[in-house]
């Protein structure tokens, strides 16, 4: 089976960005949100499918065709939703490459000896902040 699919879970600001640039990008994306006004979030350009549905329960997954994918974004926002999405891609659909966000740096403690890869919004602002300011201090 051809894995070829990426799977977005959650549309809000960060997970409509980046399901509508994968789109962009030629990628086939599926996009999944409990709230269908969520995907008001999504740009004109974005071509992909919009899923309304629980990524927690697995027939959504399914349905989402996780087995296809090749690579599932989670960017919910909720920690502890992201994890168990993200650890339900892991060991039970066997996804490649899997990136989640997380808000809190020590829960990225949950994903030691996986291929999850964590993103963490607060850390990529401060660096971010950093490297504008010299390393730290306002002048």
């Amino acid at each position: 089976m051809k894995r070829n699919k990426v799977i977005v879970v959650g549309c809000g600001r960060l997970g409509a960005s980046i399901a509508t640039k994968l789109s962009e990008m030629g990628e086939d994306v599926h996009i999944l949100d409990v709230n269908e006004d969520a995907f008001r979030k999504l740009r004109e350009t974005f071509s992909g499918f919009e899923m309304v549905g629980d990524a927690t329960d697995l027939s959504v997954l399914e349905n989402a065709q996780i087995k296809q994918a090749k690579s599932v974004v989670v960017t919910t926002n909720n920690d502890n939703t992201n994890i168990f999405i993200a650890h339900v891609a892991y060991y039970v659909f066997n996804v490649p490459r899997i990136v989640v966000r997380l808000a809190d740096t020590d829960k990225g403690e949950l994903l030691v000896g996986t291929r999850i890869t964590p993103i963490y919004p607060f850390t990529l602002s401060l660096n971010q902040y950093l490297s504008m300011n010299g390393g730290g201090e306002d002048r």
